[in-house]
């Protein structure tokens, strides 16, 4: 047999005598049994502590075995547990009903032990393949969530990468085309970055990057807010619904944020801390336009802001 004593099996009939009967001959068996007299406490029994395989009577009282499997096959918790009916009903209609609740095997009554015996294992035998299934299922689930990751996320600083960025930018475009709603896009760029790394060496450099993403991310509030990675030691964020005064907002809260995180440059344009300088652009997507276009003028921007001092804010219309 499969691993009868891993097994839990719920018997429900309103007769003491067959409980006491399938009881003694599914313990000598190795299975775990427990025994109720009714559907409704079928049910919560089921619900509460979910059994491999309920062994359950057509004729009771209040709830018959129809009813009874048919609420468990509309709960989620309970759908997956396999239903063997016992039953002293023994016409072809009474067979049918049974399997269009959702019954998986039909057993006549009186019956015999050793065929009970039999159709028990093979209901388990699928019982523990169906989990084998769905728990290979979910392992691949999470396999690709992580390998979804690993595509959509850069490495160093797990905010999205380029390729994920272009992506979401490509879908909002769209979207704010057809509802004619402003973008606000904004390109950044730590200043003196190259400094940094020759003066603090690479490790420290990942470390300021790092930092940095951190710093960009916690202030964006929205889930449908978007910092990714551009290159280097740019970093861009999109921010959809958003015109220009609130873009103006995020920037500068960006901006500020950076600074106030006083990571020591020798270099930096103030307060010898490292600063962002940070270009944006805010607009209404139209057909004719290209979220490149969107791009060009965030960088125009982010290039007006290194030009003018760095450690600042600087915006690019229409």
């Amino acid at each position: 047999m499969s691993e009868p004593f891993q097994a839990d099996i719920l018997i429900v009939d309103d007769k003491p005598e067959n409980l006491r009967l399938l009881d003694t001959m599914l313990t000598q068996e190795g299975y775990k049994v427990r025994k109720v007299t009714t559907g409704k406490m079928a049910l919560q029994v089921a619900e509460s502590a979910r059994p491999d395989l309920i062994l359950l009577d057509i004729a009771m009282p209040e709830m018959d075995g129809y009813e009874v499997c048919k609420y468990l096959k509309a709960d989620a918790i309970t759908r997956e547990i396999p239903v063997i009916f016992l039953s002293a009903l023994n016409l072809t209609f009474n067979k049918i009903q049974a399997f269009e609740v959702g019954g998986a095997d039909y057993i006549t009554k009186p019956f015999h032990l050793s065929e009970v015996q039999v159709r028990i294992n093979n209901q388990l035998k699928v019982r523990s393949l169906t989990k084998e299934l769905l728990e290979k299922n979910t392992q691949l689930e999470t396999a690709n969530r992580k390998l979804q990751a690993l595509v959509n996320i850069d490495g160093l600083t797990e905010v999205a990468n380029r390729r994920h960025f272009d992506h979401c930018l490509e879908l909002e475009w769209h979207r704010l085309d057809r509802e004619a709603k402003p973008l606000s896009l904004i390109m950044s760029d730590i200043d003196a970055f190259k400094a940094y790394n020759d003066t603090y060496g690479h490790q420290a450099g990942d470390r300021c990057l790092q930092a940095v993403a951190r710093g960009i991310s916690e202030q964006l509030k929205r889930p449908c807010d978007l910092v990714a990675r551009y290159g280097g030691e740019e970093f861009v964020i999109i921010l959809p619904d958003t015109d220009r005064q609130g873009g103006l907002v995020v920037a500068e809260s960006i901006r500020s944020t950076i600074q106030a995180l006083k990571i020591t440059h020798a270099h930096g344009i103030s307060e010898k801390v490292v600063t962002l300088s940070l270009g944006l652009t805010s607009l209404i997507p139209r057909h004719n336009l290209s979220p490149s276009e969107a791009i060009a003028r965030a960088d125009k921007a982010l290039y007006e802001a290194k030009t003018q001092g760095k450690n600042r804010v600087c915006f690019q219309g229409e």
